[in-house]
């Protein structure tokens, strides 16, 4: 019979997304989940968490290290070390080492956090991805640019979700960029070639290295070109069939991108460009589950509890339930015109009665609230069918009657 296992769940605040990651290790058999945050939950002690600890900086890997040994002090040794936050993976990495607790190492989580190393970890491989180059100053850039020519792409080595990301089509373009990026050896930036094609995602259940599962989604359209154009609404949808053969490859890679970082239990999130010639680049891969509600869209295309699932692969190193794709899902994310403040929604009685049963999961715009700065909009709409021509119809109903005003 098992024991009783110690997982300690780290994040600096008691976010909704990051407390769902908790809430699946606390329904697993035989494990005791404790917390260490900045703002502690403390509403989940005796529901999510057994125990909590409040630390001043939670992505401090000596205050990570110093809330573990005395949470040890009460319920002996820690089985397992994690946290979902991308920020996160590096001290997580540092405080097992120091503590002895098995899981991703340091230098693991630093190839999967810093871009530049993971790109030339891939590159060495044989792993197609986009040129690089971690530049040091504005020539550097500048001469990246001239070589490869534009467009190019200019983001933080260690960045996510697009955040601080500039395509730069123009010498023009490039002189501004540089002017507000202004890089040097304390803080480089990484250029990349801009590739050209569809952008998609992989995700992966991990376990002894190797992909135990895996899911695919589609981005309408690309996540920069989201950026660039901060009034369109777009999608993420989780295809009901991805089993045909145009995939083989991406999985094929994906698999060998695992284990050429070296990640052994866990879930990744993989983003890949299939490009005008049909070939495939790698973008960017993270040792985390996905954010943007890609975990909870790859738990309805599966009819799994997939919380619970990563849970699983965290802590005992395998797969939970069987992962058969029954449904496609779509998150549509809401976003407008203008700046200012939301003032209406406008469309939303009529996107109801034309989608029905189809709702899996709605955030409205807050009327009065700001319009939000994230790529994600001010709110979604998450849809599930069992036929992929139902799904696609009611996304379409959302991005034409659906309009977030702002004012």
């Amino acid at each position: 019979m098992i024991g009783m296992r110690n997982v300690v769940f780290v994040a600096p605040f008691p976010m909704d997304a990051t407390l769902r990651f908790a809430r699946g290790f606390a329904r697993l058999e035989n494990v005791r989940v404790l917390g260490v945050f900045q703002k502690p939950p403390w509403a989940e002690k005796g529901r999510t968490f057994d125990d909590l600890v409040a630390v001043e900086d939670a992505l401090n890997p000596e205050d990570i290290v110093s809330a573990v040994r005395r949470l040890e002090g009460a319920y002996g040794p820690t089985h397992r070390l994690t946290g979902v936050l991308e920020p996160l993976q590096t001290p997580l990495g540092i405080a097992r080492e120091r503590l002895g607790i098995e899981g991703p190492t340091a230098a693991v989580a630093e190839r999967f956090r810093d871009k530049a190393l993971m790109k030339d970890c891939l590159r060495a491989a044989g792993i197609p991805c986009a040129k690089h180059r971690l530049a040091t100053s504005a020539d550097a850039a500048s001469a990246f640019a001239e070589e490869v020519g534009f467009p190019i792409v200019m983001k933080p080595p260690a960045g996510a979700g697009c955040r601080g990301t500039y395509r730069i089509e123009s010498h023009e373009d490039l002189r501004s960029a540089l002017a507000v990026v202004r890089p040097s050896a304390a803080s480089p930036v990484l250029c990349e070639e801009f590739l050209r094609g569809t952008e998609q995602s992989f995700e992966a259940v991990v376990a002894g290295g190797k992909v135990l599962a895996h899911s695919i989604s589609h981005y309408q359209p690309t996540p920069l070109e989201v950026v660039n154009t901060p009034w369109i609404q777009w999608v993420c949808m989780l295809p009901r069939d991805i089993a045909g053969a145009e995939y083989d490859e991406v999985r094929r890679i994906g698999a060998k991108v695992v284990a050429t970082l070296g990640l052994d239990d866990g879930f990744t999130h993989m983003e890949w460009f299939r490009r005008t010639d049909g070939s495939i680049a790698v973008g960017e891969i993270a040792a985390r589950p996905p954010g943007g509600q890609l975990t909870s869209m790859t738990g309805l295309v599966h009819d799994i509890d997939i919380y619970r699932c990563w849970a699983r692969a965290v802590v005992d190193g395998r797969l939970d339930a069987p992962w058969q794709r029954n449904y496609a899902a779509a998150t549509v994310f809401l976003r407008g015109m203008g700046r200012g403040r939301v003032t209406r929604i406008d469309g939303l009685d009529e996107a109801q009665k034309r989608m029905g049963a189809l709702v899996e999961e709605v955030k409205l715009p807050r009327v009065g609230a700001p319009k939000a700065d994230s790529y994600e909009g001010d709110g979604y709409v998450i849809l599930r069918h069992s036929e992929q021509a139902t799904l696609d119809a009611a996304v379409e109903v959302v991005l034409d009657t659906v309009r977030v005003r702002y004012g």
